[in-house]
């Protein structure tokens, strides 16, 4: 058994796309996938969170394979370890369940072997694995990101974090992402694919001039995906409908969804959050805040339960 001293890794949730950034706008949340990581004789993961329930428990759980994927490609060989893990994060809701995963594997090789990736290097190894930057980015970084990935690079802009309140209606039923890009097009007209990139392009200046109430009428103008997958969401049309009478900025998809979320300015969460819930009495209504960090280690001792 090799020995290193314990230590914790904490890696935010993130909400992708904010309408039409599609696969290169996102941003991280405050609920957190979290591992508590010390040596070991073996190869371990365990939990104490439902949202985990069935995840694997040895070298098939993906974070392990991120972690020897990453080993592999610097030629070195991890050192076993016991990984309890923890969750605030529903899987396959639209928070980026599996980004997390990849970032807290690409995070385990990097202490673990003493690596000292960069963000960018992080982010390139994740962008590689998952195919876009938007979920895996914010969560390395924190705040709100603009990215590219393409074969040759992969290109990042931060900007900032946002001051705002977002409230989450979560169903009680799981999407996953690749059953939810099978709804979408192959191809888009030109001229139509002209008219999305304009209203991505707004959406992206927006972001930058920190101008909300433009920023919430253009991911509401999406036409990249919103239009696919609404059909296949039983909440979006009731969230819209109750969203012009609510004092929010805008609403879309989290992700793929089926999580929906509502951009309220700072301190009108509450309102909103009581509001949604009365409309959904049935659905977890949870009110959230832009992770300002992303992911970070700290050195800790692991205790024996939780």
């Amino acid at each position: 058994m090799t020995a290193f001293v314990n230590f914790s890794i904490r890696v935010p949730a993130s909400t992708a796309n904010l309408g039409p950034g599609f696969d290169s706008i996102g941003m991280a949340l405050n609920k957190y996938l979290t591992l508590h990581v010390t040596p070991s004789d073996n190869w371990a993961f365990k939990t104490c969170s439902d949202n985990l329930d069935g995840i694997p428990e040895g070298k098939e759980n993906l974070i392990y394979k991120i972690a020897a994927w990453i080993a592999d490609e610097y030629n070195k060989e991890l050192p076993q370890a016991e990984v309890m893990m923890e969750s605030e994060i529903p899987l396959s809701r639209g928070f980026g369940s599996s980004a997390t995963a990849i970032v807290a594997g690409i995070e385990l090789a990097n202490q673990l072997l003493a690596l000292t990736l960069s963000p960018e290097e992080k982010t390139r190894w994740g962008s590689i694995y998952e195919g876009h930057p938007d979920n895996v980015a914010p969560s390395i970084y924190g705040g709100l990101i603009i990215g590219s990935h393409r074969e040759d690079d992969t290109n990042i802009v931060l900007a900032g974090t946002p001051d705002i309140d977002v409230i989450a209606l979560i169903p009680d039923y799981e999407l996953s992402t690749r059953e939810s890009r099978e709804t979408l097009p192959e191809t888009l007209p030109y001229k139509e694919a002209v008219q999305v990139s304009s209203i991505s392009n707004v959406l992206v200046a927006a972001i930058l001039q920190n101008n909300w109430q433009l920023v919430g009428r253009m991911m509401m103008k999406d036409l990249f995906h919103l239009p696919y997958r609404m059909p296949y969401i039983s909440e979006w049309q009731k969230a819209v409908e109750m969203a012009e009478n609510l004092p929010i900025y805008g609403v879309t998809l989290s992700g793929a969804g089926p999580i929906v979320l509502f951009f309220a300015p700072k301190g009108q969460g509450k309102d909103v959050q009581s509001q949604v819930k009365e409309n959904f009495p049935n659905h977890q209504i949870d009110l959230l805040k832009v992770d300002a960090e992303g992911v970070t280690v700290t050195l800790e001792a692991v205790p024996s339960k939780l």
